[in-house]
């Protein structure tokens, strides 16, 4: 049985300056919740607990420990409330453990005499009707992607042994009842490291770190859309990776460029 985000979304808890979410296993990512998942229920957990209605501009996440499945606690607290930028602290409490620490920078827009630029888009050269879908394998694909379809046009699925650090994939959530900031969010840590594509067989990774930033998003997006992620490894020693990833529209609207620390086993 899955449970949607939109439904866990609906059934949390707020009591002052804490939100309280029933994670289910279906969000796993071996022994801990998704990163993304985590990420997007400290956004909601920032806006219900100081009320904030402006436009979400970054977000970093460190992943300190396990979230086991039942209830998880964010903890928020205001840093700094300034006359355009909002800092947010919030932490993450898993069995009375502390195990993510999240800061959300939101901020109103402004005027400026600077003219505005946009990413280069490059369509994938395949449609997600062309190419390979990530299919989910009970105990071996992690649970979460039960939620999130993902089709590689460039790279690799992993553990293929191609050797490819870079990736580029068709993603949407199967959730029609998301905002697009919680879309973005989560669909922005969706897939797993490029090269996870390298080995022959199963290893594990972890995200240490990760840091999203994120444009002006449309007040509207069919959260059962095809979007595009691409993905590239910046570098990679001694077991880290370092890599970037923007996540596109369809028609190639830039929605978040995010970095991220990932600990390789293998």
């Amino acid at each position: 049985m899955t449970v949607a985000l939109s439904e866990i979304l609906a059934s949390r808890r707020l009591e002052g300056d804490t939100v309280t979410f029933n994670a289910t296993e279906d969000w796993m990512q071996g022994r801990t919740m998704f990163g993304g998942f985590l990420s997007a229920l400290a956004v909601v957990a920032m806006r219900d607990t100081l009320s904030l209605d402006i436009p979400l501009r970054a977000l970093q996440t460190n992943f300190v420990g396990p979230v086991a499945m039942g209830e998880v606690l964010y903890r928020t607290r205001l840093l700094r409330q300034g006359k355009n930028i909002t800092q947010v602290h919030c932490e993450i409490w898993s069995q009375d453990a502390f195990a993510g620490l999240v800061v959300g920078v939101f901020g109103t827009g402004r005027e400026t005499a600077l003219p505005a630029k946009t990413a280069v888009h490059t369509p994938l050269p395949k449609g997600p009707d062309e190419v390979m879908a990530l299919p989910f394998i009970p105990k071996v694909t992690p649970n979460f992607t039960q939620h999130v379809d993902m089709r590689w046009a460039i790279g690799g699925v992993p553990y293929t042994g191609l050797q490819s650090t870079q990736s580029g994939i068709h993603i949407r959530a199967k959730d029609a009842n998301l905002s697009p900031e919680i879309l973005v969010v989560m669909l922005s840590d969706g897939p797993p490291t490029p090269v996870l594509s390298c080995f022959k067989g199963p290893v594990m990774a972890s995200s240490v770190s990760w840091s999203l930033e994120l444009p002006p998003l449309p007040l509207q997006l069919d959260s059962t859309a095809w979007y595009q992620i691409d993905m590239d490894t910046i570098a990679m020693s001694e077991g880290y990776v370092n890599q970037s990833a923007k996540l596109w529209t369809a028609d190639g609207r830039l929605l978040s460029l995010g970095y991220q620390v990932v600990a390789v086993y293998g």
